[in-house]
């Protein structure tokens, strides 16, 4: 499934402003690219691209900037060259970085208050930064499942070892703090936060909090979910992950769980209140939708190997590939097909499709020859759409999970439970958070 072309009619013209999270690199910075590309050659002409991404520092902005540009140069020089109805301009896209660091909550306050003080509305978001909360790697357990069941071991790898109960620092300094004699006693103490849930989950969940002001109804909000996003790897009762063996994938099925329940009739009040329409009308088209996809595997420096390591880990992802593996587009640009999908096609081929045939993860999926499209994922308990035993067209329906079980009623209805639950938990949680930052005012 490709992005489709819309019109090239005249219209007057008109920015479409995107914001993509952790851009300076891997998916993120592929991500960007994308977009350029794809907006370039789907959307009219009188359309311009503002594309902000953010980094958790200033270096990392300009080195971006540096890289995003030379793509966009590339993008154009190619595209006017096969262009017959005259060349296309530099400014269609607008290129802007800023900083934020999804652990800091203060960064990510100072962020929104900057976008939302300008009062330009975003289209779309992209929630793609995120840490691994990993280790190192057992290499012995790693090697022997290369060598015995590649395809399997490389889409569902066990041999990462986790830092199990990773804890972000502190959030809000005491207001105190920085004067003389000041008992110890007299510093709030503040609850721990999971580092790996706060910067790929709570951080961006509260961004888009303080961010609602410049949604519409028409916007979308798209997260970055796994291939590894299983069941197994999350305990409703330890929502942070700070008790999980794996807390990345416990982040991420946290993830589907929001976004796959978001417009369902016993979420909707949490998902106002996330979007500061608790006193809005029940009708859930008022509010953007969420969307949430997965790039397949892909070759990242999340997994932090030394070069060595990392090339023979790429020799292993091409091969299961090649050995017919759907879920392995190596390449980050091939990866991030999903998520452009996701933030750029026509309502009628995503919010439509959706609201026809159920909602569903959208996973970056590729042939041998790494062809790449868009499929809808299975994700257990909830399946392809949310309706058990239904299998849309163009859905990957190879290279699952073994501990998978068939659809059922029974998986649907426990899926959604959970997913109301992490709602309310995550929503409490943020109303906690937010109170809490509004000391330093």
């Amino acid at each position: 499934m490709q992005v489709q072309h819309e019109s090239d009619a005249p219209e007057h013209p008109t920015t479409f402003r995107v914001l993509v999270t952790g851009a300076n690199s891997g998916l993120g910075f592929a991500i960007c690219c994308r977009l350029i590309d794809e907006f370039l050659h789907t959307r009219p002409s009188t359309q311009t691209l503002h594309l902000l991404y953010t980094t958790r520092d200033a270096r990392k902005v300009a080195d971006t900037s540096k890289a995003l540009h030379a793509h966009l140069s590339s993008t154009l020089h190619k595209l006017n060259h096969r262009n017959t109805r005259g060349l296309v301009g530099e400014d269609r896209v607008i290129i802007e970085g800023i900083l934020v660091d999804l652990a800091k909550l203060d960064t990510v306050r100072a962020l929104a208050t900057e976008l939302v003080g300008r009062g330009e509305e975003l289209d779309a978001v992209i929630w793609n930064a995120g840490i691994a909360g990993w280790k190192g790697v057992d290499w012995l357990k790693g090697m022997w499942g290369m060598l015995t069941d590649l395809k399997y071991a490389t889409t569902y790898p066990e041999f990462m070892i986790p830092d199990v109960g990773l804890v972000a620092a502190p959030q809000v300094a005491s207001l105190r703090s920085s004067k003389k004699n000041v008992n110890e006693q007299d510093v709030p103490e503040q609850p721990q936060l999971g580092q790996v849930f706060l910067a790929n989950v709570f951080g961006h969940y509260l961004l888009t909090h303080f961010l609602a002001p410049l949604f519409s109804p028409t916007s979308r909000i798209v997260w970055i979910s796994s291939t590894g996003a299983l069941p197994p790897y999350f305990d409703v009762e330890d929502l942070q992950g700070l008790r999980a063996r794996a807390a990345y994938e416990s982040s991420k099925r946290v993830t589907d769980l929001l976004a796959l329940t978001s417009e369902l009739p016993s979420t909707a009040l949490y998902v106002r209140g996330l979007l500061g329409k608790e006193q809005g009308g029940r009708d859930a088209m008022a509010l953007p939708k969420m969307y949430v996809t997965h790039p397949g595997v892909i070759a990242t420096s999340i997994a932090g190997l030394n070069w060595f390591m990392g090339f023979w880990m790429l020799v292993a992802l091409y091969a299961a590939r090649w050995l017919s593996s759907p879920w392995h587009p190596v390449d980050p640009y091939k990866g991030a097909i999903s998520a452009v999908f996701c933030a750029l096609s026509p309502p009628e081929q995503l919010a439509d499709l959706e609201a026809r045939e159920g909602k569903g993860k959208w996973g970056s999926t590729t042939g041998v020859y790494g062809e790449e499209r868009v499929a809808r994922t299975e994700v257990p308990g909830w399946g392809y759409c949310g309706v058990p035993g239904r299998v849309p067209e163009g859905s990957v329906t190879t290279g699952m999970w073994r501990g998978r079980v068939e659809g059922s009623r029974e998986g649907r209805e426990g899926f959604e439970v959970e997913g109301a639950r992490v709602w309310r938990e995550i929503e409490e949680l943020r109303r906690e958070w937010e109170e809490r930052l509004g000391l330093e005012d």
